[in-house]
């Protein structure tokens, strides 16, 4: 096993028990995978939040949203016509839902250990029918004075990536989807290349093809095209069955260094790194043939969906790259990794 995390000895640094739920009647089962920037000086997350009501004898109930706000749907667990052998997703009479809502929620901390809800800022909610299930997993990047947020919108029309831009938090610009389903881990480069903005995004398909990470580029940070697959899961590799973008690459001297995650056939999540040209990045010059972090504490292998690390989130200060995290799908966590330690772990490639 390599695993080059040095996790934090307060995890997790969030439990579902630890915040309130956003409405009565609902709780709160999972945190998950937040987004970190830093502002007015302080470490920020933007954590997903997923509730459900309270679990009640032989009846499956689930929160959806609709025009005139939360509505819950009750199934008995009995019911020929559910399939129920997924904690996350239920299919009834044909149709998937979720078995949580997910929102939204901004804390802050002076420390990066201790977070907190500030007051003042907003709960960010799914608008619309394209997040009727939900919005999740946000991503952020600045670029010049505006913060991007991209995060995957759940609806019955699928799985697509959705995007609001703010510059104080306080006031959001909605920009809809922008990429449609599906489609998820949508990370942009906190820097424009060659005057273009470029993210990474990851199309899902289950017939033909894989669960590859792509690369989008954009006039403008809204609209994006030419896109091209770059990274491939590997057979009988730890990401095997599964890959995605973490957070925004962060930039080296050696190249744009991301951390993305892998699954494999058993949904057993780990981290990894690769590496992509400073000046092309549609070039992978390196990749971890390794995890560079693997699920082995008890915090992230047990939990809502157990054996998970995952990450949309982190804080770059000098050589060290604080990730704050997502385990087991319940629990929001933090480890420090050497940024060298990464780039000296990678396997090259040559032409």
């Amino acid at each position: 096993m390599t695993d080059f995390a040095n996790r934090f000895s307060q995890n997790p640094l969030l439990s579902p028990s630890d915040l309130k739920p956003s409405v009565d009647g609902l709780e709160i089962t999972c945190l998950l995978n937040p987004g970190v920037f830093t502002f007015q000086g302080k470490t920020w997350m933007i954590v997903r939040v997923a509730e459900r009501p309270k679990q009640v004898g032989d009846l499956i109930s689930f929160p959806v949203l609709d025009e005139e706000g939360i509505k819950i749907i009750e199934i008995n667990r009995n019911d020929p016509h559910l399939i129920a052998d997924d904690p996350r997703v239920i299919n009834y009479k044909g149709s998937d839902y979720l078995t949580t809502l997910s929102h939204l929620r901004l804390l802050c901390s002076d420390d990066g250990v201790k977070f907190y809800e500030p007051e003042g800022y907003q709960i960010l909610k799914g608008e619309g029918p394209d997040e009727a299930f939900g919005i999740e997993d946000c991503r952020v990047a600045k670029i010049d004075d505006i913060f991007y947020l991209t995060f995957t919108s759940v609806s019955a029309h699928g799985v697509g990536v959705g995007m609001r831009t703010t510059k104080d938090w306080k006031v959001f610009e909605n920009h809809g989807v922008i990429i449609p389903p599906h489609n998820k881990d949508c990370a942009i480069f906190e820097e424009k290349i060659n005057g273009r903005f470029y993210a990474l995004h990851r199309p899902s398909s289950v017939d033909l093809g894989g669960n590859y990470i792509w690369l989008a580029q954009s006039p403008d940070g809204i609209h994006w095209g030419k896109h091209k697959c770059i990274i491939k899961t590997r057979k009988n590799h730890w990401d095997s069955k599964r890959v995605g973008a973490g957070a925004a690459p962060i930039k080296t001297q050696k190249g744009w260094l991301e951390i993305y995650h892998g699954a494999n056939d058993a949904h057993r999540y780990c981290l990894g790194a690769f590496l992509m040209d400073l000046n092309d990045p549609t070039k992978v010059i390196a990749r971890s043939e390794n995890p560079i972090m693997e699920p082995v504490a008890t915090y992230e292998q047990c939990g809502f969906f157990g054996h998970v690390v995952f990450t949309n989130g982190h804080v770059v200060n000098g050589d060290k790259l604080t990730i704050y995290y997502g385990a087991a799908d319940e629990f929001v966590c933090a480890a420090d990794f050497s940024i060298d330690e990464i780039l000296s772990s990678l396997t090259y490639y040559h032409d």
